[in-house]
């Protein structure tokens, strides 16, 4: 059995052995541990491994709490403590920066971290019946696998969701349409918990009796989507409303299950207060927030009394941000728009909007290209860019034009630990206009 030294994690927490000219990954190996491992995939210049023993294992490793780790493809860094993981994104992000962008921040911002278990609100797991396992079961996807895991609780998904995968198990299995119901998407606002069901056949009265009386007796709310997601709508009870809260801001937020909304509330409301403070507002400011989605940055950057649009490529997102504003009486000084930032003409900030002073960009995983690529390089452009990435190599790949290109200095960067327990890493950076009077010295990290 071969043995090896992990010198790092990749960017999905395996561990890097090189080991006679090739780089093994090593799943549920740590760096600094003397590891036996089994390769189970062989190339010329790489293998995939799973580890076998840690010979001499680092003081950081813990034993994972939830029974399903290392089968459930949900996490993959339960073995590893919690701060080490911090410490492992930002190691990744710095790299990432360095590697695929050639630029540094000239400060690195604290983390941004909450709770390490149950933060997860949302989640969309799959159904498949299999006879064999007793029935239904319900999940995450199995590691490199297209198998449901048997989850009998999860201990990253909020406890209110947790506590109903084992009753929801059985309630799915005693409908008609059990073998076709492929997916249950969970959402957990302040005051419901929230679960859409992917049905590929009509229910009959009897199985809707069934999830009448189950929405009743766990008191949370049924949405179908019997097609595509504008099928999507609420089943059973009409009330309560769907939303989170932003206390800080004085905003309640009301969303659809199937709206993109980050899925750790506690860790989300610290992201804003720093991404407002990155940002440094002055009241009357042209704000532009780009990839806006429910207006999640838009409306407190409103409440902050700047003048702020939000633009969105998905339409349905842009009314609901628009009813957001509304019912949270910031109407005035906001403004949405439905437009495709993935495409973005030369005149982009200066006709459509309308020379932004300061810009927030919280795009998905693709990035923000074109928009930086359409940011012009002198005259009246943002003074400040706060960035927001769920992707670190896009992150990188857009601050190298920012800063080699377009002339933006990279002040500070720093990660947000959003999904604790995961590979995922989110981060936020500062991006100064060379004309800028305001530096990274004068800003106030939470």
């Amino acid at each position: 059995m071969p043995v090896g030294t992990v010198v790092a994690l990749d960017h999905e927490a395996r561990g890097i052995v090189h080991l006679d000219g090739k780089v093994v990954f090593v799943d549920g190996a740590l760096p600094g541990e003397t590891v036996e491992y089994a390769s189970f995939r062989k190339k010329p210049r790489y293998e995939q491994a799973w580890l076998v023993k840690a010979l001499a294992p680092v003081p950081e490793r813990v034993e994972p709490r939830c029974p399903h780790f290392g089968i459930c493809g949900g996490c993959v860094m339960q073995h590893l403590d919690v701060a080490a993981q911090v410490a492992v994104k930002q190691r990744i992000l710095e790299d990432s920066l360095w590697h695929i962008g050639r630029v540094r921040p000239e400060e690195l911002l604290p983390p941004i971290h909450g709770l390490a278990w149950g933060y997860r609100r949302k989640a969309r797991l799959g159904v498949r019946k299999v006879p064999k396992k007793g029935g239904v079961l319900i999940g995450f996807r199995e590691k490199r696998s297209s198998y449901i895991a048997d989850l009998k609780s999860c201990a990253v998904l909020h406890p209110a969701a947790s506590k109903l995968l084992l009753p929801l198990r059985s309630l799915i299995d005693g409908l008609s349409i059990s073998e076709r119901l492929p997916q249950v998407e969970i959402a957990v606002g302040d005051d419901c918990v929230a679960l859409s069901l992917r049905i590929l056949e009509p229910l009959t009265d009897e199985d809707k009796n069934r999830l009448r009386a189950f929405a009743e007796l766990h008191g949370i709310v049924f949405y179908l989507q019997p097609g595509g997601p504008d099928s999507l709508f609420r089943f059973h009870p009409a009330v309560p409303e769907l939303a989170y809260t932003l206390p800080e801001f004085s905003l309640r937020m009301a969303f659809s299950p199937v709206d993109f909304t980050q899925v750790n509330h506690e860790v989300n409301r610290v992201l804003i207060r720093r991404t407002l403070e990155l940002l440094a507002l002055l009241p009357g400011e042209r704000v532009a927030d780009l990839f806006c989605g429910l207006g999640n940055f838009t409306l407190p950057i409103a409440r902050r009394g700047a003048r702020v649009i939000g633009v969105e490529g998905n339409a349905t997102l842009v009314s609901r941000a628009k009813a957001c504003a509304e019912a949270n009486g910031l109407t005035e000084n906001t403004r949405f728009m439905a437009a495709n930032l993935f495409q973005c003409g030369t005149d982009f900030f200066s006709g459509l909007l309308e020379n932004p002073q300061k810009v927030l960009l919280d795009p998905p995983r693709e990035g923000a290209l074109e928009v930086v690529k359409a940011l012009p390089e002198a005259g009246e452009r943002p003074c400040r860019i706060v960035y927001v990435s769920c992707n670190p190599a896009t992150l990188a790949r857009d601050a190298a034009i920012l800063v080699q290109q377009k002339g933006y200095r990279l002040a500070v960067a720093g990660i947000v630990n959003m999904f604790p327990h995961t590979a995922h890493v989110e981060s936020v950076a500062l991006f100064l206009a060379p004309f800028s009077d305001r530096g990274a010295a004068d800003l106030a990290p939470c």
